[in-house]
């Protein structure tokens, strides 16, 4: 008998964690889905760009996309029974927390109906057990309260992008318990890349010190440079996403990488890469970063970028993942940096030769 290739469905393929997931699946020989929404942006798909190209136009497509939007129940319905998918990945969110603050109803429709859309779907196919993923976030445990946070954790979300993505793992569990779905969450801390998008603060960090390698000029505005935040290595994260639905049982797992680092020391990490030492002083608005040789201010914290009850600190803990999964992560911080750091050099050599 001839083993068919898996089918995966993933919405938000054209995001950070979606282009990677999907490239990933690839490689696992997967036949990927992907739900891309309708934009007038130019280049909404470049981090897919070089996988398309590659696995789109051969005889037998392996990487297949579609113009949807999981606010959109009935688009949603015809893709999954067209596609039926083994495994539906849910990745698809407005995921920027200062965002959800200016756009709350918008994110909750995204975040938290669009996975109760999907799970919906999947409850009413008879057919075939569609194994689903849904990205959950470490936002909505709140500041943390104690050495780590882990699946046991209570939540308390501070924003409306951890208060819709709480609702949509309530969601993954509800109905996993109710109709015996296989149906899990992912409860990723912070994880970066190369393709970190631009308005997230690592990505906004390193693409400004690449352009300050060269230019020498400018200062990078930033907001709570205290805030810690346990970061990883995307590639490593998606890898963990596809090993939570190979597991032999739904269930819920942290990714993390069990440390915490402030903005400060990610800002101080990326300018030592290009040869500069970064002393900061002053408080909170009237906090600046300057260049310990010239003296130079280079980075100022402002009020205009301080988020509305901001979480000041988290810190998980991947001890059931590494036990259940045998997944751990291996970027350390400053090798994170580093790879983003080398990359964003690599894009302004290039973007000033177009």
């Amino acid at each position: 008998m001839i083993k068919k290739n898996k089918i995966a469905f993933i919405t938000g393929i054209t995001g950070q964690d979606g282009s990677l997931l999907a490239e990933f699946l690839l490689k696992k020989k997967y036949i990927v889905h992907g739900l891309k929404r309708r934009t007038s942006t130019l280049y909404a798909t470049q981090r897919l760009d070089k996988i398309y190209q590659e696995k789109n136009f051969q005889k037998n497509k392996t990487l297949i996309l579609h113009y949807g939007d999981v606010t959109d129940p009935l688009n949603c319905s015809e893709l999954i029974n067209k596609i039926m998918p083994d495994e539906i990945y849910h990745l698809a969110a407005q995921s920027h927390v200062a965002i959800s603050h200016v756009m709350p109803l918008y994110t909750t429709m995204v975040d938290s109906i669009g996975a109760l859309t999907i799970l919906e779907i999947i409850k009413n196919i008879k057919k075939k057990k569609i194994k689903f993923y849904n990205a959950a976030t470490s936002e909505m445990y709140g500041t943390l309260k104690g050495k780590y946070l882990d699946e046991k954790t209570d939540f308390k979300p501070q924003s409306p992008y951890a208060s819709s993505k709480l609702l949509s793992y309530w969601f993954t569990k509800n109905y996993r318990d109710s109709y015996k779905m296989f149906s899990s969450n992912g409860i990723l801390f912070n994880h970066e890349g190369k393709t970190r998008g631009e308005n997230f603060v690592t990505r906004k960090i390193t693409r400004f010190v690449a352009k300050y390698n060269f230019e020498k000029k400018g200062i990078l505005y930033l907001g709570n440079m205290s805030a810690k935040r346990d970061w990883g290595y995307a590639p490593e994260y998606v890898e963990a996403m596809w090993k939570i639905l190979q597991y032999k049982k739904a269930d819920d797992f942290v990714i993390a990488s069990n440390k915490a680092h402030s903005v400060r020391e990610f800002v101080i990490e990326s300018f030592k890469l290009i040869g500069i030492k970064i002393i900061f002083k002053g408080k909170e608005y009237n906090e600046v970063g300057y260049d310990a040789k010239t003296k130079k201010i280079l980075v100022k914290s402002i009020k205009y970028y301080y988020r509305k009850n901001d979480v000041e600190n988290l810190v998980g803990n991947y001890s059931k993942a590494k036990k259940l999964l045998n997944w751990e992560p291996k970027t350390k911080f400053k090798a994170l940096v580093e790879i983003m750091i080398k990359e964003d050099l690599k894009v302004y050599q290039k973007e000033q030769k177009l």
